[in-house]
């Protein structure tokens, strides 16, 4: 004898408020703040502000890329990870700051990390980083920046 397999339960309006999260307030603007202080905090304190401190190390291991030597392309990243960092987080100049910051971090990716996603010299975290800094410069610093976009 087959079994019959029983009737789907209807999702009823509670079901679907829950489900979508729709009792909560949706703002793009929150949205964005959040994305531009985290982004903007992890550069400045977890990459930034090593190379800054420590400058002339840096710059010996750094590699020199489009014809730049590598003491001007170590400049380059210290100037968007440390001053492009502290302008996102406060939202001003958002596009100009989050466009220096995604070509550093393409810079990163591609060049530096040869594109690699896994293994050794993985460049997945320059890649996060590179998509939030490209949605940061489609979408501007929100309401909640010095800039007000």
């Amino acid at each position: 004898m087959l079994r019959q397999i029983p009737d789907q339960p209807e999702l009823t309006p509670t079901m679907l408020k829950l489900l979508k999260m729709s009792f909560l307030p949706k703002s793009t603007d929150y949205g964005l703040l959040i994305l531009r202080v985290a982004l903007g905090f992890s550069m400045l304190l977890l990459h930034g502000r090593g190379k800054l401190l420590n400058f002339a190390a840096t710059a010996e291991k750094f590699p020199a890329l489009f014809g730049l030597p590598s003491n001007v392309n170590a400049g380059l990243a210290v100037f968007a990870e440390v001053l492009c960092s502290a302008l996102l987080i406060a939202g001003l100049f958002t596009r100009f700051a989050a466009l220096m910051l995604a070509c550093t971090m393409g810079t990163a990716f591609f060049f530096v990390h040869k594109s690699a996603l896994v293994g050794e010299h993985s460049g997945e975290l320059a890649m996060v980083y590179l998509i939030g800094y490209a949605t940061l410069f489609l979408a501007g610093g929100g309401k909640i920046s010095v800039d007000r976009e």
